[in-house]
């Protein structure tokens, strides 16, 4: 039996945890003040900045194109995450080793830095400012975090199943669709929700790459925090943190009963 974690130790790491997370809370409430600024504690309780948010077509805009690059990064990711997944853990030939360093090379990269020089990049292919554009920048971040939970599970699914489809004259394309994806399902899901959530809250780099005509929520909140601090803000920042926490959350789940299935497998 594994051993017990110290209680002093539980303590440790919900402190931690809390003070980690206790000052991000602090917008949920200031989201319902009836005061016309920024306050905490807030003055009175209140809807109407809800209704502000949701009745302002500037933040309506900017909700539908974050939601628009979250789903298509996170469709690009899955299908490119999966594909070199399959390419790199099946496959044998030689530098492989330095294709997934360099595929995994975003997740350590400066945001800055890779900003830069997709700003660059895009200026002299003429899409900066597109949507297009943006989701592919998005994608670069959002793709690493697919293939890793991609790969996690193809290393641990039994191959001996293909093999024996295989054998039965199944093709490549059937064995993929009806045996191994639905195998390592649970590791796709997980990296999309992670490759949405990235998308969801990326910040430096659809700053570099929006424009005054495709801007995603937090670019929009981030201007706001330049111009005024409008309780919008708020809101803005609650719906952002409430839609990654859910996400996240969901992700860890299926996470968990992955390992839980692994650890009763006979």
């Amino acid at each position: 039996m594994p051993a017990k974690t110290p209680w002093a130790l539980k303590a440790f790491g919900i402190t931690v945890g809390a003070l980690l997370i206790l000052p991000t809370l602090v917008v949920i409430p200031m989201s319902f003040s009836a005061s016309a600024f920024l306050s905490f504690p807030p003055q009175g309780l209140s809807l109407v900045w809800y209704r502000e948010f949701f009745t302002d077509p500037v933040w309506m805009s900017a909700v539908a194109q974050s939601l628009q690059v979250a789903v298509c990064t996170t469709v690009l990711s899955v299908v490119l995450g999966i594909m070199t997944a399959l390419g790199l853990i099946r496959g044998r030939f030689r530098g492989k080793g330095l294709l997934q360093v360099l595929i995994l090379s975003p997740m350590i990269m400066p945001l800055v830095v890779l900003a830069v020089g997709l700003f660059l990049v895009y200026s002299d292919w003429r899409i900066l400012g597109s949507l297009g554009g943006l989701i592919l920048g998005h994608t670069v971040v959002a793709y690493p975090l697919v293939y890793i939970a991609v790969s996690t599970s193809l290393h641990g699914m039994d191959r001996s199943l293909e093999q024996a489809a295989a054998s039965l004259g199944a093709t490549r394309w059937f064995v993929f669709r009806t045996v191994t994806l639905p195998l390592i399902a649970p590791g796709v899901l997980s990296g999309a929700l992670f490759a949405f959530t990235t998308s969801w809250d990326e910040l430096i780099l659809s700053i570099f790459l929006s424009s005054p005509i495709v801007k995603t929520l937090p670019v929009v909140m981030w201007q706001q925090v330049q111009t005024e601090l409008s309780p919008t803000l708020a809101v803005a920042a609650t719906l952002v943190m409430a839609t990654t926490i859910v996400l996240v959350v969901t992700a860890a789940w299926i996470g968990a009963r992955r390992n839980v299935r692994k650890a009763v497998k006979p």
